[in-house]
């Protein structure tokens, strides 16, 4: 189904897509009863400053529509680099943040495809390992990192609250 997909860098002018993408995502959590995403973060500044950084990237349909989003960082984390967590490695690793699918014309498998694409995106970056991390009761996303095979790590704060990390090695 997915074969005519792409994920690619975002564009500067795509920025009011992802947002409203973002935007049907944050009203999902909030109707799934869930904290996360309920303090005005992610925002549309946030998703300027992914694109500026070129960690933005957009899962496109067939047609060139944008129906998913994720920031792709290869930067350290610097909470996923506090005492605590129980990393599987210690090299260079792509952190993914911000993952978001169209909650209005919701496909299904979209966020597992493109946690599969990511795995090439990081070993072209030359990263054998990608870090993650949701909220407690992020229950998709949960499932996502478990059929992917990602590995329960810890927990990371990030700004101010507890989350599961994940790490998931590509060798």
């Amino acid at each position: 189904m997915f074969d005519r997909f792409i994920l690619s860098p975002a564009k500067t002018d795509e920025a009011p897509v992802i947002w409203q993408l973002l935007q049907s995502a944050i009203q999902k959590r909030k109707e799934e009863g869930s904290q996360q995403w309920q303090d005005g973060y992610p925002n549309l500044q946030v998703v300027q400053e992914d694109i500026k950084n070129e960690y933005a990237y957009v899962a496109k349909n067939e047609e060139g529509n944008i129906c998913g989003y994720m920031a792709i960082i290869t930067e350290k984390e610097p909470a996923y680099e506090k005492e605590g967590v129980r990393w599987l490695t210690q090299r260079p690793y792509v952190v993914i943040h911000r993952l978001a699918t169209d909650q209005r014309n919701p496909i299904k498998g979209l966020a597992t495809w493109m946690m599969k694409s990511l795995e090439n995106i990081s070993l072209k970056k030359g990263c054998l390992s990608i870090k993650a991390d949701t909220d407690f009761d992020n229950v998709g996303m949960l499932r996502v990192f478990d059929k992917m095979g990602y590995t329960y790590c810890g927990i990371v704060i990030l700004r101010g609250a507890e989350r599961k990390a994940f790490e998931k090695r590509l060798d």
